[in-house]
């Protein structure tokens, strides 16, 4: 129960003041979640529950939110009540490092994983311990009592795990090599996919741009599958989920809290600036230092970086952390330090003034927002003899449909992104189209703000979670490309996934019980209210 409105109100009854209370009725609530036309799943799902929520006296709102704007309100502002969002499946969260994180209290202020405001001692406590656990089993212990205590107190609904379906055009590219959780837009594109013939541009089709293009600000999946292609790592996460040394030439641990990187020589900025050791230290000291919350995460377990001689630096931890090589090594990207040096609000700049130089084996060359982005090959990286191609288009479309035309009329040569439900079987029976269809193991969810009254009491949120149609978000809206939610963790990255958290099943009798047992009753209009003072 939301404690502390209803002291407040048993308070102002108490001496009178009952008449300054306009009632005791759970407020009304407004669930922001996409377009029809960006993400019709996510959208139909919206109405289904407020359907739902409506027969156990809530009154829900729905608010179909452009796709940077809901980014913006959910993720920066945190100014919201329930959103449907998603966590998309990057191969650098099959560690379970990143999706543990997003119910970290640590991660709950303005930019952090946590938008919803999630605090539990025990679990933080587990965190800690998991991240610096380098025994996989014991690790795996601490995940899953995690996985269970969060999905107990449901500070979040799982909502469904969907099917990563795509499409290309098999007469003019091949060689493209699918990711769990990426299908074929992952970051090894520019060195597998062949021209069949002489087109050397290759044509993507997408509804979803970047929320903007600053390494220091960017917090969506699609802000950094365009930005990884130009900005390089010192690791790269393989087709096979193993880390290779990657602008390192080499990577070691000289003891359990030092990692040792011997940096590749004769690596080149775009504008021609070499790669230094200096370049490496300044980016990982500058995330720090800008304390970018996205990367939080990442390089909280970094003490320093020293630099040993003219290749060589040395990554001192504060104590054993398991995922440092895996995952901070390679998602924390390469920034020339002679343009950012003197940026001292990294997260301030504007889209004008933004460097976008990297060293990466693309460079940027153009983005209209809402329109057009166009990536060319550079030739002075260390692997441009293996990348076929000369440059990368992406179309921006305003929805799926647009998309999918783009595919069938050959304006496009891929899709970034899942085709819908009704169009994958359209799709396979296109001579010219070979769909690809991979698990993946992000997920999609209704998060709750849990700041707010209602929403802050365990027994509220597990009602709710009783009255979502998991099965028909499933089976009629994926149409069966894909399966209910369960934990933060998807079945498919199996080592991981807890296969024993408590199960919300669908059912509104069982919704009503739990609220009538902590208190909560429905008044004459049919409306659900707060607990009654004792």
């Amino acid at each position: 129960m939301s404690t502390k409105l209803v002291v407040l109100i048993c308070l102002l009854m108490f001496f009178g003041l009952g008449s300054a209370v306009s009632a005791t009725q759970v407020p009304e609530f407004t669930i922001i979640t996409t377009t029809e036309g960006y993400d019709p799943i996510r959208y139909e799902a919206a109405f289904l529950i407020q359907e739902d929520w409506a027969k156990l006296g809530i009154k829900v709102n729905v608010q179909p939110t452009e796709f940077s704007t809901l980014i913006e309100t959910f993720y920066n502002q945190q100014d919201f009540e329930l959103a449907i969002v998603g966590w998309s499946g990057r191969v650098d969260r099959l560690d379970p490092q990143h999706f543990l994180g997003t119910f970290h209290s640590g991660q709950a202020d303005l930019r952090g994983n946590n938008p919803g405001g999630y605090s539990n001692p025990e679990y933080d406590r587990l965190f800690d311990l998991q991240g610096k656990e380098f025994d996989a089993n014991k690790r795996r212990e601490y995940v899953m009592e995690m996985q269970a205590i969060a999905m107990e107190e449901q500070p979040l609904s799982v909502l469904f795990y969907r099917d990563e379906v795509v499409a290309y055009n098999k007469d003019v590219f091949d060689g493209f090599v699918p990711m769990a959780g990426e299908a074929i837009y992952n970051e090894w594109l520019p060195f597998t996919v062949e021209p069949l013939g002489d087109e050397r541009v290759l044509t993507i089709g997408t509804t979803q741009e970047p929320d903007n293009i600053n390494p220091l600000d960017s917090t969506t999946v699609w802000g950094w599958k365009f930005m990884r292609l130009y900005y390089d790592k010192l690791v790269r996460l393989s087709p096979e989920i193993e880390p290779l040394p990657w602008a390192a030439e080499s990577v070691s641990a000289v003891d359990d809290v030092t990692i040792e990187v011997v940096l590749r020589e004769g690596m080149t900025f775009h504008d021609g600036m070499p790669v230094t050791v200096e370049d490496v230290k300044f980016s990982y000291d500058y995330v720090v230092e800008q304390d970018f919350a996205y990367f939080r995460p990442f390089y909280q377990p970094l003490d320093r970086v020293d630099i040993i001689d003219d290749t060589t630096l040395h990554f001192v931890l504060k104590e054993p952390t398991a995922f440092f090589i895996t995952v901070t090594l390679s998602q924390i990207p390469i920034i020339p330090k002679h343009l950012w040096e003197n940026i001292k609000q990294a997260n301030q700049l504007g889209p004008q003034d933004v460097p976008t130089v990297g060293s990466g084996p693309m460079k940027f060359d153009r983005f209209d927002r809402g329109e057009y982005k166009r990536l060319l090959k550079y030739e002075d990286y260390f692997k441009a003899d293996e990348i076929a191609i000369d440059a990368i288009d992406y179309i921006i479309y305003a929805d799926s449909e647009g998309v999918y035309t783009g595919l069938i009329t050959k304006e496009i040569d891929m899709t970034a992104w899942r085709l819908e439900p009704a169009q994958i079987t359209l799709a396979e029976n296109e001579d010219h189209l070979q769909v690809v269809s991979v698990p993946d193991f992000g997920y999609y969810h209704m998060t709750y703000n849990l700041r707010l009254p209602a929403l802050d009491d365990v027994a509220f949120r597990r009602a709710l979670a009783h009255a979502i149609p998991h099965e028909t978000l499933a089976n009629v809206l994926l149409d069966g490309r894909g399966e209910r939610g369960t934990s933060i963790i998807a079945p498919v990255n199996a080592f991981w996934h807890n296969p024993d958290v408590p199960i919300f099943e669908y059912d509104l009798s069982k919704a009503k019980q739990v609220l009538e047992e902590a208190g909560y009753w429905l008044d004459g209009e049919g409306r659900l209210n707060f607990p009654k003072c004792q």
